[in-house]
């Protein structure tokens, strides 16, 4: 028995040695590149939607500008890069991403350009949620290097309450939150999936955090997160 007890403290003792606690990465190495070049322009380019939404593209397009503003960069506006896109015959964006990027430096003076694959967008009424894969990359038009990249499995709750109880409550909000998910706002969901995701990139010459945040936590590259009109 002594023997028994003495093996077992052994193992105890090995165990709690093997243990390691995982520190969370911080933003100034996670995005190193990107405190190394300090831009101060990003150019927007139109999403690369892969979803069976086709409406997708235009809503993540139309919200990806409010986060990165609030982050204290210069975004270029939309309505002016789109037009120019098209009539460069840039708008695929496919044709872009794995190339040189140095004409979006010298047409638009961006430091950075951002792609978005918009890989998952599914609506369903049952679960009351809408699930959307999304895939960030940031890439440096000077040296066409990725900055910042995240991609993340982002389900939208839509549920909603009536505030019965009971089996007609239960009822009443299956029904309920079946109708609001249906009627759900793309753009609603797109923001929530932009605000969350660019909660952790590197503060730009124009936010007060500038220079002061590289010892918070980068988040994970790839994340699953729930999310609802809250937040």
């Amino acid at each position: 028995m002594k023997k028994f007890y003495f093996l077992a403290v052994i193992v105890v003792v090995f165990l709690s040695g093997c243990t390691t606690t995982t520190t969370p990465v911080k933003r100034s190495v996670a995005y190193k590149k990107m405190y190394d070049e300090k831009p101060l322009t990003i150019l927007l380019m139109p999403p690369i939607n892969r979803s069976t939404n086709v409406e997708a593209k235009d809503f993540f397009h139309s919200t990806l500008n409010v986060p990165i503003a609030n982050a204290g960069y210069y975004v270029i506006p939309t309505f002016l890069s789109m037009e120019i896109l098209k009539n460069e015959s840039a708008y695929d964006t496919e044709l872009f991403i794995d190339n040189p990027l140095d004409k979006f430096r010298n047409i638009f003076g961006a430091d950075l350009a951002l792609f978005t694959i918009i890989h998952k967008w599914d609506k369903s009424s049952l679960a009351a949620q809408v699930y959307v894969q999304v895939e960030y990359i940031i890439k440096s038009t000077k040296t066409n290097e990725v900055v910042f990249k995240r991609t993340g499995d982002i389900y939208y709750n839509a549920s909603v309450s009536t505030g019965l109880g009971g089996g007609l409550g239960a009822l009443a909000d299956l029904a309920l939150s079946a109708v609001n998910t249906a009627a759900t706002q793309y753009v609603d969901v797109a923001r929530a999936c932009n605000k969350y995701t660019f909660s952790v990139l590197p503060a730009g010459k124009y936010s007060p955090l500038y220079e002061t945040d590289t010892d918070l936590p980068a988040g994970n590259e790839s994340f699953k997160v729930k999310l609802d009109s809250n937040y």
